[in-house]
């Protein structure tokens, strides 16, 4: 675009504009990415350039740049990303010391185990929108519980963690202690109660990752997930209990304003010397929880000029922005509740996780 029309715009707008730059003189495309020495990269940088693509490339190198200058990181997962696979890259960008903290939803928290025990039991089923209410029911009565595509095996699974677990609980509420729910799984690895599959990659699991990097886990809502479900099931003592049966106390299980206190702590220890971003994939309580510390500790904890703005906010997700969904909010709102200040960078990916975060883990990890 010639500077003569951009000098008739208004400054407000002009600013909002970028000039094309000339890619003429990169040559085509092939040679340029097989001359590089991150070819993930240079294809991205070379292709992803508008729409939801230039929005990935865009939020990647945002990134890439935070972090080179001493930026931390905090990543959120929705949906059931584990099953999905999501620890892959996760697990990489954390042992690269490229995410800092991780909240996740309960589900997502113990499917990266299962991954790790059971993954030769997994199955996946592309055309799954195809099955009918009685292909469904078959798969139930074979114990195979279908997310999307992907079939989680529950037998080998869930049932070869539970007694370990429960062994934990039990012990807790004997000597009278409580833990957050992600420390009762670490000790599986710890206690090396759990092995992993044969034909899993322990590199692939993001809990793993974790454990082994110190990185602290936020697990929102943990009675939302299976394991959750059992463990409510074992602190249950009303009626429809059958008499005899085990019951344990549900103290033994720190809360989610437990896990709310450590929010607060964490960001205010962590942003004393580094700004923080936050990569939202997918949307729901995963990601709703945490972004909350910054605007309670100003408004509710009294702390107004204390605390560190967010200093970036990135979401992939394809819920739309309607009907008051936080999910779908995009940076402009989250100024209004004093999640973001105006500084803050913030892009929505209008994109399916599966398909965008890969890029822009390529891109972070210099592919």
């Amino acid at each position: 675009m010639k500077n003569n029309k951009l000098s008739k715009l208004s400054p407000g707008l002009k600013k909002l504009i970028i000039a094309e730059s000339d890619k003429s003189s990169a040559g085509a495309l092939s040679a340029g990415v097989k001359a590089s020495r991150a070819p993930v990269s240079e294809f991205a940088e070379r292709t992803l350039n508008h729409c939801n693509g230039g929005s990935t490339l865009q939020a990647a190198l945002w990134l890439k740049n935070h972090l080179a200058n001493g930026g931390k990181l905090v990543v959120t997962l929705a949906g059931a990303l584990s099953s999905f696979q999501v620890g892959v890259m996760l697990a990489e960008l954390i042992r690269k010391n490229k995410v800092h903290l991780i909240s996740a939803t309960a589900a997502n928290h113990e499917e990266s185990y299962y991954r790790y025990v059971a993954h030769s039991h997994y199955a996946f089923i592309p055309r799954y929108t195809e099955l009918t209410p009685e292909q469904e029911a078959e798969l139930r009565d074979a114990g195979l519980r279908r997310i999307t595509d992907t079939f989680l095996p529950e037998d080998e699974s869930v049932r070869i963690m539970e007694p370990q677990l429960l062994k934990m609980w039990q012990a807790a509420e004997k000597k009278g202690e409580r833990y957050f729910p992600h420390e009762y799984f670490r000790r599986l690895f710890s206690e090396k109660l759990i092995s992993a599959d044969r034909q899993a990659n322990p590199a692939d699991c993001w809990a793993l990752a974790a454990y082994e990097n110190a990185v602290p886990i936020v697990i929102p809502g943990f009675e939302d997930s299976t394991m959750g479900n059992i463990f409510s099931s074992y602190c249950y003592g009303g009626p429809h209990k059958k008499k005899g049966e085990l019951t344990i106390n549900q103290n033994v299980m720190k809360t989610g304003l437990e896990y709310f206190h450590l929010l607060y702590d964490w960001y205010m220890k962590t942003a004393a010397d580094a700004p923080i971003a936050f990569l939202q994939l997918g949307g729901g309580i995963s990601a709703d929880f945490p972004i909350c510390a910054v605007p309670s500790l100003k408004h509710d904890l009294k702390l107004h000029g204390q605390v560190r703005d967010w200093a970036g906010f990135i979401e992939i997700g394809s819920s739309p922005m309607s009907y008051g969904s936080y999910s779908g909010a995009g940076g402009k709102e989250k100024i209004t509740w004093d999640k973001l200040s105006t500084k803050s960078y913030y892009q929505i990916i209008q994109s399916d996780v599966t398909v965008a975060f890969p890029w822009i883990a390529a891109v972070l990890l210099e592919l």
